[in-house]
């Protein structure tokens, strides 16, 4: 799951245009972050997330699992 989170914040920055730089200083959160973000670190504050995916105007939400 978190790998796939990471993929898609990358694709939409790319996307959008916007470096990682950029996209930390849009979120209020640190370069660092993003990079973790993007390479899929499994353990990430959920509110700063949300903070990342609101540039894009997505948020984190609940998602069935059918028999993964």
């Amino acid at each position: 799951m978190s790998k796939e989170l990471g993929k898609f914040i990358a694709d939409m920055r790319k996307e959008n245009g916007i470096k990682q730089e950029d996209l930390a200083l849009y979120a209020n959160v640190s370069m660092k972050f993003i990079s973790q973000l993007e390479n899929g670190k499994s353990s990430l504050r959920l509110d700063k997330v949300n903070d990342v995916l609101r540039v894009f105007g997505y948020r984190l939400g609940p998602v069935e699992m059918k028999n993964e």
